[in-house]
């Protein structure tokens, strides 16, 4: 097992300045030594490995609608009620986890276009991050008037904003979405991604349990939300005083313990919903303990991307195994130089010395299915687009589940899909994401087995039950 030195390295935005048009969003980082790689050149091919056949086709069963569209997994895919693979290919769009707790962007673009055109362009799920904090706040009857332009949205005129979420999912199973809530930080505030733990001095774990419980079973009968992400990026480097870990303890820190109480409290008010348990930044070498202060004694990954925890103290869930699925997160060197992108490196040492040992051997040992929550960036001509293409390609070439960072453009170290307008779609980005899209012949596949990815009439998009046969 090779070991890397310790680095904090945030790898999930969530901080956005401002609730008006130039909000912008950074992943703030601890610099670490530089790349001295002289042969960084995007050398990667442009296209992604041949996937292997369709598995949804070549084993589909029939469907009754009254199955609903809930998903479970089996061995290392994730299948829908009758047992067919599936394939979750989506992207993030952050706001109601911030301070202004609405999806940004409303303030120039229209909520019903936007949602259509993820679906045309073939998201066929959305990760929204949430705080447990506005959770609460809606259990306790509190909203808030969200900043929305209703003059480009006239839809959304004196909705409050779980009035504009609940309209939001409507569209949604309109035109085929699914959706993956995810609690981003404790807290509505615009850097709380950048907290360490699921709870702060004002939001304890209690609450979080809580404020999960009340969603699942407020939407318990909402089959367009899929997927439970308990908390954005776990993490903390060796002699931080609050650092997440993961044994089979239950001290307050012990990400797994907490994890294994949420998911206790969302399935019992839900059992259909997907728990999606991301990974931790440290994790100690084979014989050593968490108790040591020596960093060299970890192996140190992006914030929610070491999962090497998994192999020693997977989660139980006793009766609800199947519905876990592991979700880590990745980034490439723009974010933060990282020991990994130095020197002569490719896919294949990504595989070999990072993904592999972090989280890929969790599909390939076939334990359980990824979700890769986070990745993107900007294409940079050079390693930052060099990494992106080799983690698409290993995305295609594994059929991973991934949802990608962002559909946002003022996410300030990655941008996102859309561009600075919030209208325009970034069509080299788009480009390079596509092949990681689901399709079948030539067709985006909808996760929703009567609705058409697009909705009715769509051009690009089939449903689910089209995709099977």
């Amino acid at each position: 097992m090779r070991l890397f030195p310790t680095i904090l390295a945030l790898c999930v935005t969530g901080l956005a300045l401002g609730g008006c048009a130039d909000s912008s969003e950074s992943k703030t980082t601890q610099s670490v030594p530089a790349s001295t790689a002289a042969d960084t050149a995007a050398d990667t091919p442009t296209d992604p490995a041949t996937p292997e056949p369709d598995p949804a086709i070549s084993n589909k069963t029939s469907h009754s609608a009254t199955d609903g569209d809930w998903l479970h997994t089996d061995g290392n895919r994730i299948v829908d009620s009758e047992g067919n693979p599936v394939w979750l290919t989506g992207a993030n769009w952050f706001g109601f986890n911030t301070e202004e707790r609405v999806f940004h962007g409303l303030w120039t673009a229209n909520i019903t276009e936007t949602t259509k055109a993820m679906a045309e362009h073939g998201l066929n799920v959305v990760r929204v991050p949430f705080s447990a904090e506005l959770l609460l706040e809606w259990r306790d009857g509190k909203t808030a008037t969200p900043n929305v332009n209703v003059n480009t949205n006239p839809e959304l005129a004196n909705k409050n904003n779980l009035e504009v979420f609940d309209y939001w999912l409507d569209l949604c199973e309109q035109y085929g979405l699914k959706v993956i809530v995810d609690v981003h930080s404790a807290e509505a505030d615009n850097a709380g991604h950048m907290h360490n733990l699921w709870f702060t001095d004002r939001i304890t774990t209690a609450d979080t349990l809580d404020a999960w419980e009340w969603f699942a079973g407020r939407y318990r009968d909402n089959d367009t939300i899929v997927g439970a992400d308990l908390k954005n990026e776990p993490h903390g480097a060796v002699g931080e005083p609050d650092r997440a870990k993961w044994d089979d303890s239950a001290d307050p820190e012990n990400f797994k313990h907490y994890a294994e109480q949420a998911a206790a409290r969302i399935l019992a008010k839900n059992p259909h919903l997907l728990i999606l348990a991301e990974g931790i930044q440290v994790y100690p070498a084979k014989g050593k303990s968490w108790t040591s202060t020596n960093p060299s004694d970890f192996s140190n990954s992006w914030w929610g991307g070491n999962l090497r925890a998994v192999q020693d103290h997977p989660l139980d869930l006793g009766k609800y195994q199947s519905q876990v699925v592991y979700s880590p997160h990745d980034y490439g060197p723009l974010v933060s130089p990282q020991p990994w992108f130095e020197g002569n490196w490719s896919r294949a040492t990504l595989e070999r010395d990072v993904w592999g040992p972090d989280w890929l051997y969790i599909h390939k040992d076939n334990i359980a299915p990824l979700l890769i929550g986070e990745w993107g960036g900007f294409l940079d001509g050079g390693p930052n687009e060099k990494w992106m293409v080799a983690l698409r390609d290993t995305i295609v070439a594994e059929r991973l589940n991934h949802t990608f960072w962002a559909l946002n453009p003022n996410s300030g170290d990655t941008g996102g899909l859309l561009t600075d307008d919030w209208v325009t779609w970034d069509q080299k980005k788009y480009a390079l994401l596509k092949p990681a899209l689901w399709q079948v012949d030539g067709k985006f596949v909808s996760l929703d087995h009567e609705v058409k990815l697009g909705g009715d009439g769509s051009a690009t998009g089939i449903s689910l039950a089209e995709a099977l046969g």
